[in-house]
C-alpha cells in the first residue's frame, strides 16, 4: 500500500482567509520585521499565526510561554467550531507563486511508519538532505500536547508521465471549492478544491503504480528490493519531529495498539517533482576563519582537484575572483556532496566555520573577507534527485533550495493528532 492516504482535514469556516494563512515557521529566520508585520496584519483575527511558532523565535527567552499559548489557541479554535472537518478526504491545490508560475499539489496524510529519515533508509517516504537532529527536540515541546497539526511539509513525487496530480486539474470544476484568497505579504495566491471520491481513489491507484517494485527498477535502471516513492522538499525536519513525536507515543505505551492514531500520520502536500513551476537552486558555501592557502591544499588533495575537466565543478572564490576546478576523486554523486564531505572532514583540523550562501553576489563579496575562501556550486537538476537520494542516501544539507521564501508552503489545512 502506498504511504499517501486521504486525511480528515480542518479549514476554519467564516474568517478572513488572507489573515488566517501565514507562511511557513522557518522561513524569515534573520528577519523577525517579517514576523512583527505578520503579527500586525493578523492583530484581532483568528489567524494559523496563533498557532505556530515561527523559527526566528525559537532562542526567545519566553519560547515556552509561546508554546502554552500556542496550545491553548489550538484547544480554543478546536472547541469553538472554528473548524468544519472534512472526512476522509483530499483537498487539490492551485498556487500562484511569486513569479507568476502555478505549483499544484495535493494535501492529505503520509504514514510515518513508512518514512525513515536517517541515511541510508530504503522506505517508501525518504528524506532528501541530512537531517540534523538536535533540530527536532524543539519542535517535539510545540507538537506535544498539541491538539492539532498545521503542515509546511511538501513532498516530491517522480511522475514523468504525470499521473497523479496532473489529471486533477481537468477535473477541478466539479469538485467542491474550498477556498480562493490571495495570500499575505507577496505569496501570491491559492485554491483549492475537495477532491471527489471516484478521483481520490485514482490519485491512490497512481501512487501505487509508482510503487511498483519492478516498475520502479526498470525506470532507474536498478535491483532495488523497496522503492522510494516520496522524497522531501521542504519541512523535512517537521516531518522528522512528527516520527518521533509517534515513536514516543508508542515507547510510552508498549502494550497499546496505535497503528489507528491520529499521531501516526502528519498532512503533508505532494507536488509532481516534474512541475514548471519548482525550479532548484543551489545553495553556495563561504568558508570563514581559516588558513586559505592551507585548505585549498588540503581539498585539493582529498577531492584531486584540476583544472582538467570531469563531470563535477567547483567554483573557487578567492577575494572576490572566481575559479573553476573539477573534482576527480568524487565523494558523491554530485559534485555538492563531494564538497561537504571533504569539508566535513577537514574544518575539525583545520578550523574555520562553513556558512550556506544563496546567490553568487554574496560569495562575492564575503570572500574578500581575511581568512575567507568561496565555492560556487552548479545548479543541480531536478532529474538527478531521485536517482542520488536513491544511490548515495540523504544528501548534504543545504544542497539545495526549491524556491524563495515567499513561495514556501503557507498554513491553510490543519489535522488533528490527539484521539
Amino acid at each position: 500500500m502506498t504511504a499517501f492516504k486521504k486525511a480528515d482535514i480542518l479549514l476554519p469556516k467564516n474568517v478572513d482567509m488572507e489573515k488566517w494563512s501565514v507562511v511557513a515557521c522557518d522561513q524569515y529566520t534573520s528577519e523577525p520585521e517579517y514576523w512583527a508585520e505578520t503579527a500586525r496584519l493578523t492583530e484581532g483575527a483568528p489567524s494559523a499565526l496563533e498557532l505556530i511558532l515561527p523559527e526566528v523565535y525559537l532562542g526567545a527567552d519566553d519560547v515556552d510561554e509561546r508554546i502554552a499559548r500556542i496550545h491553548a489557541k489550538m484547544a480554543e479554535y478546536a472547541e469553538s467550531g472554528l473548524f468544519t472537518e472534512y472526512k476522509d478526504s483530499l483537498v487539490y491545490i492551485e498556487r500562484v507563486q511569486s513569479d507568476g508560475l502555478v505549483r499544484a499539489g495535493i494535501v492529505g496524510a503520509i504514514d510515518l511508519e513508512q518514512y525513515d529519515y536517517r541515511k541510508g533508509s530504503k522506505s517508501q517516504v525518504r528524506a532528501t538532505e541530512a537531517t540534523v537532529v538536535s533540530r527536532i527536540p524543539p519542535r517535539i515541546k510545540v507538537r506535544q500536547g498539541a491538539p492539532v497539526e498545521l503542515p509546511h511539509i511538501m513532498i516530491l513525487i517522480d511522475d514523468s508521465a504525470k499521473t497523479v496530480v496532473e489529471p486533477l486539474a481537468e477535473k477541478k470544476q466539479g469538485f467542491e471549492k474550498l477556498y480562493d484568497f490571495t495570500l499575505m505579504q507577496g505569496g501570491g495566491s491559492i485554491r483549492g478544491w475537495r477532491v471527489d471520491d471516484k478521483s481520490a481513489d485514482g490519485v491512490i491507484a497512481a501512487l501505487e503504480k509508482l510503487g511498483d517494485i519492478d516498475e520502479f527498477n526498470k525506470k532507474y535502471s536498478l535491483n532495488e528490493t523497496s522503492p522510494l516513492v516520496y522524497a522531501m522538499g521542504d519541512g523535512n525536519h517537521s516531518l522528522a519531529t512528527a516520527k518521533e513525536y509517534y515513536e514516543q507515543l508508542k515507547a510510552a505505551a508498549p502494550d497499546k495498539d496505535l497503528s489507528d492514531h491520529p499521531a501516526r500520520y502528519a498532512l503533508v502536500e505532494i507536488v509532481n517533482l516534474h512541475s514548471p513551476a519548482l525550479r532548484f537552486e543551489a545553495i553556495h558555501r563561504i568558508v570563514t576563519g581559516v588558513d586559505e592557502a592551507e585548505l585549498l591544499a588540503k581539498l585539493t588533495e582529498r577531492l584531486a582537484l584540476s583544472e582538467q575537466p570531469a563531470d563535477q565543478r567547483i567554483t573557487i572564490v578567492e577575494n572576490g575572483a572566481h575559479r573553476d576546478v573539477y573534482v576527480h576523486n568524487t565523494l558523491s554523486k554530485l559534485a555538492v556532496g563531494s564538497l561537504q564531505t571533504a569539508l566535513d572532514e577537514l574544518l575539525p583540523q583545520l578550523g574555520g566555520e562553513v556558512d550556506y550562501i544563496h546567490g553568487s553576489e554574496v560569495v562575492d563579496r564575503l570572500s574578500k573577507a581575511e581568512g575567507a575562501v568561496g565555492f560556487l556550486l552548479p545548479d543541480m537538476g531536478k532529474e538527478e534527485l531521485f536517482p542520488t537520494v536513491i544511490v548515495d542516501g540523504a544528501l548534504p544539507r543545504k544542497t539545495f533550495s526549491m524556491g524563495h521564501a515567499a513561495d514556501k508552503r503557507y498554513y491553510t489545512e490543519a489535522r488533528r493528532i490527539e484521539e
